[in-house]
């Protein structure tokens, strides 16, 4: 496909505790009737890696979303990630680079870049001793208790930075960017 770029779809709340249930497979054959080529999901909590024009791309979360809550009844937010951006964001962990082990690391994918001042307002202490850093569209975490347990929620993010957000495991960004450099 002529002026293709190899991108990663990251949906959120797909699969999770037996709610919003969606076959990958039903979810692969949307990006494909979206024209989007070369598709394939990682693990089942909605993650697409796919090549397709950056025409294509804009128009998918809002296709993907409203495709989902005919078919499915429950309308995930979908983030794009182009696989140079999410390369960048696997280099510049900060974490990583200060030795944390690759167990406690999580990404909080954002749909928008927040506004300076509503960054500067988070509160760094709210669930200690879990730590994040913003950078551009992305929350890194270090949670050494877990997720499960951390006050660091996509909820929290959402509403004091005004945009939504998906989570990823360092594991599974790791792994979706090396699908991707397949992809390529």
């Amino acid at each position: 496909m002529p002026g293709a770029k190899t991108y990663v779809a990251l949906l959120r709340g797909i699969n999770v505790g037996g709610k919003n249930m969606l076959p990958m497979k039903d979810l692969v054959a949307m990006f494909v009737a979206a024209e989007c080529v070369d598709v394939r999901s990682y693990i089942q909590s909605g993650n697409v890696v796919f090549r397709a024009t950056a025409g294509v791309a804009s128009r998918l979360p809002a296709i993907i979303t409203a495709q989902t809550e005919k078919r499915f009844g429950h309308k995930p937010p979908v983030i794009l990630r182009t696989s140079e951006q999410l390369d960048a964001v696997y280099r510049n962990n900060p974490f990583l680079k200060m030795g944390a082990p690759e167990e406690l690391l999580h990404v909080m994918f954002l749909a928008h870049q927040p506004a300076p001042s509503a960054v500067n307002a988070l509160d760094p202490d709210r669930s200690p001793p879990d730590t994040f850093v913003v950078r551009g569209q992305e929350i890194y975490l270090r949670l050494p208790n877990g997720g499960a347990k951390s006050k660091l929620t996509n909820a929290y993010f959402d509403s004091k930075l005004a945009t939504i957000s998906t989570i990823r495991n360092w594991r599974t960004v790791a792994n979706l960017l090396a699908l991707m450099t397949l992809n390529r």
